[in-house]
């Protein structure tokens, strides 16, 4: 309990619990590591031939787990010829994936859970190809990042002729929203960007927080606007001596911010609307928060 008010730290509580559906998207990629070890202790590994046969079998999965369809329907649905849709039905028979009914091939049981889960990897695999520059980035610490709630996001990257494409996105969205929160292992947004910064001290709710030696320069930077902005309750600052990456949570959307360790400028940013993401955004934000100190911790201490 702080001793200077009478509202419970922060610390005293862990975060609350997400949804049924986050808390199964996290458990997953928790047990990622531990899944070829499962796997070896439970035997009888999937013959690597028939995975990819499967995935080869994608479009005809997803075709039928929209509807049951004839084999010409087949034919018309994927482009494909009359003895191609032939080896696609009867390999999907022989594999207990489909049934046919009244002259019509449909996804038994074991079908649909095997076509939804060769779109699920097809989704994953095409994030991360998306994501590849945020996760290159942020690899050590993307253990407690997870892929599949950013599957339609926004990537901006950083490019030789216009190397602030990510902080303009960033920016963009502050501009659009009347409340931010968030973290990150260095500024938000370059100093020398003042109309940013008096987004942040007049114009927004605001809560940040950054390693100490990030508070520091913003200050010597921003002495008299940082002050007033504290004293008003527009912003909120707290610090934490680690953090992983950069996390944005706006109005409408969260985003992620990967950063080049040297020069410190963001090379991209990543953001969406899906509600998982923020779900899983505001979980993380609350466990940095629970794990950091109020500034004037920081500051009043001997």
């Amino acid at each position: 309990m702080d001793p200077h008010t009478d509202e419970p730290d922060s610390k005293d509580f862990p975060p609350p619990p997400g949804s049924p559906i986050l808390e199964a998207v996290l458990e997953n990629a928790r047990n990622q590591k531990f899944l070829g070890q499962r796997l070896d202790a439970a035997g009888d590994r999937v013959d690597t031939d028939l995975l990819g046969d499967i995935v080869r079998h994608g479009p005809v999965l997803e075709a039928l787990r929209e509807e049951p369809l004839d084999r010409r329907e087949i034919e018309a649905h994927l482009d494909v010829s009359r003895a191609t849709s032939h080896r696609f039905t009867q390999w999907l028979d022989e594999q207990g994936f489909v049934a046919k009914v009244d002259g019509r091939f449909q996804l038994t049981g074991r079908g649909e859970a095997v076509a939804d889960e060769v779109l699920r990897f097809e989704a994953n695999v095409r994030t991360v190809h998306r994501m590849a520059p945020l996760l290159d980035i942020i690899c050590e610490d993307h253990q407690e990042f997870v892929i599949e709630p950013f599957v339609d996001a926004t990537v901006t990257v950083a490019e030789p002729d216009d190397p602030y494409q990510p902080v303009e996105r960033f920016i963009s969205l502050v501009s659009e929203s009347e409340a931010f929160r968030g973290f990150n292992t260095t500024h938000m947004a370059p100093l020398v960007l003042g109309e940013f910064h008096q987004r942040v001290f007049d114009g927004i709710d605001t809560e940040i927080i950054y390693l100490p030696h990030i508070v520091e320069k913003l200050f010597e930077t921003y002495p008299t606007q940082a002050t007033e902005a504290i004293e008003r309750g527009h912003l909120t600052l707290r610090t934490r001596d680690d953090l992983p990456y950069g996390l944005a949570i706006f109005d409408e959307r969260v985003g992620i911010g990967g950063y080049e360790e040297s020069t410190g400028l963001m090379q991209v940013f990543v953001d969406t609307d899906s509600p998982i993401a923020r779900e899983w955004a505001e979980c993380v934000y609350a466990s940095v928060k629970a794990d950091s100190d109020p500034l004037e911790e920081r500051f009043d201490s001997p």
